[in-house]
């Protein structure tokens, strides 16, 4: 994916603005990819490779801020830079507070979009990376046998072999033997990294919290 080229989608209904930019992203080493409306960019499967999208505000049918709220729902990974040729203070306020990239008013200078399409492009391989990284710890943790999960739970809340022990009704041993073949799997190379991929998977153990609640007492 790294050395994948990153596609700049394009979508404008002014064909000379379609065709200037299809250039001037090409010259860059980047892929084009052009659309004219809003529904012809959708009917494009997802692209899953680093990316960003140059979006004109006014747009037929559907126009750029609703594009805009179709994109933030399954496309996380899709920064965008909006031009437009007459914006206004609110409508670039509402864009930006969407998690809009940048947004320039034609005529805009080539150097400013350029800019921002680089940095539009790593912050959608910085998600593409995170993307994948949690893909492969959930199967990893989804590997784990259901013994293993509630083990891998109990211990990364804070719990001791022996407190893990008396919350599963197993032995202290059994519990090491369960930890250590779930830090293998895990691939965890202390308590910290599985505290940290715990917490990036959003696990949270009931028993763990009522035996932490009683010590405090």
């Amino acid at each position: 994916m790294s050395h994948a080229i990153p596609i700049v989608f394009v979508v404008d209904d002014d064909i000379s603005v379609r065709e200037s930019l299809e250039l001037l992203i090409r010259c860059e080493g980047w892929q084009p990819e052009i659309f004219a409306s809003a529904q012809d960019f959708l009917d494009r499967p997802r692209a899953k490779v680093p990316s960003c999208l140059i979006l004109d505000l006014s747009l037929p049918g559907l126009n750029g801020l609703e594009l805009q709220r179709r994109v933030a729902v399954d496309r996380t990974n899709l920064p965008i830079i909006f031009i437009t040729g007459h914006g206004d203070v609110p409508t670039t306020v509402q864009a930006m507070k969407a998690g809009a990239q940048e947004f320039l008013t034609k005529p805009f200078c080539e150097d400013a979009l350029l800019n921002a399409v680089r940095h539009a492009i790593e912050r959608s391989q910085s998600a593409l990376n995170h993307e994948a990284a949690m893909q492969t710890l959930r199967a990893r943790y989804k590997a784990l046998t259901r013994r293993e999960q509630e083990v891998m739970k109990l211990v990364a809340s804070g719990l001791l072999n022996k407190q893990v022990g008396a919350e599963l009704g197993i032995s202290e041993i059994t519990v090491k033997a369960h930890r250590g073949n779930m830090m293998r799997k895990m691939e965890a190379n202390s308590f910290a990294d599985l505290v940290n991929m715990a917490a990036r998977l959003r696990l949270a153990h009931p028993l763990a919290t009522t035996a932490r609640r009683a010590n405090e007492f």
